[in-house]
């Protein structure tokens, strides 16, 4: 007898972290994707620097969770793999779907979408699949989806930037040329390449100046 592979539907509760208070003070809302490995309520260290009474952020929560070690001690979490990635992105579409609904984001204040990593591709998708109108794109040391073409982005009016350290172990040599190549073609004059001295970590200070 054969094996066979099938599919179902089911609902799942999943977590989200946020930093500081939305308000009528609110500048900016930060919607912020972690990096593999993360979970979102430890990623939000990186955006304390930001001005509590301006800067909201919101940090959704890949649900697919693991053990970092042998130890069992961390556990991390991803996005997407290589495995099932269509459904298991449209899964991630949903979540974020479900974040801006209970959120509720005012349409006046400043929205900034921030990939890390592998959380860039999820966030670069969302805005295509949602036809989302930020006021920043960044892309943050991050690989961009292979998919994208120019032509998705054309409905988009916001300063995007592509950031990543000189020395990222995971984006070196041809393939740091091909991703700058791939933004340029993408965004054009919108985008603003942003480098510094360091490896695949996540840069404060860089962050820290975009408002």
């Amino acid at each position: 007898m054969g094996s066979e592979e099938k599919e179902i539907s089911y609902t799942i509760t999943n977590s989200y972290s946020t930093l500081n208070t939305l308000t009528n003070a609110t500048k900016n809302v930060w919607f912020v994707c972690h990096g593999m490995g993360y979970l979102s309520r430890y990623f939000l260290k990186y955006f304390k620097g930001l001005n509590t009474d301006e800067n909201y952020i919101i940090a959704p929560q890949a649900s697919s969770k693991y053990y970092m070690q042998s130890s069992f001690k961390h556990v991390g979490a991803s996005w997407v793999t290589k495995e099932a990635t269509v459904k298991a992105t449209e899964n991630v579409m949903q979540n974020f779907d479900a974040i801006f609904e209970a959120e509720n984001i005012p349409d006046a204040a400043n929205l900034i979408m921030f990939g890390y990593s592998q959380g860039v591709s999820v966030a670069m998708r969302y805005v295509v699949k949602r036809q989302l109108q930020c006021a920043q794109l960044v892309m943050h040391s991050g690989g961009i989806p292979k998919e994208l073409q120019a032509e998705d982005f054309t409905f988009l009016n916001a300063k995007v930037s592509f950031i990543c350290g000189t020395h990222d172990e995971y984006l070196i040599e041809d393939r740091l040329t091909s991703e700058t190549q791939k933004a340029h073609d993408l965004f054009k004059d919108k985008l603003h390449i942003v480098m510094f001295d360091g490896k695949h970590e996540v840069n404060v200070d860089i962050i820290n100046g975009l408002v």
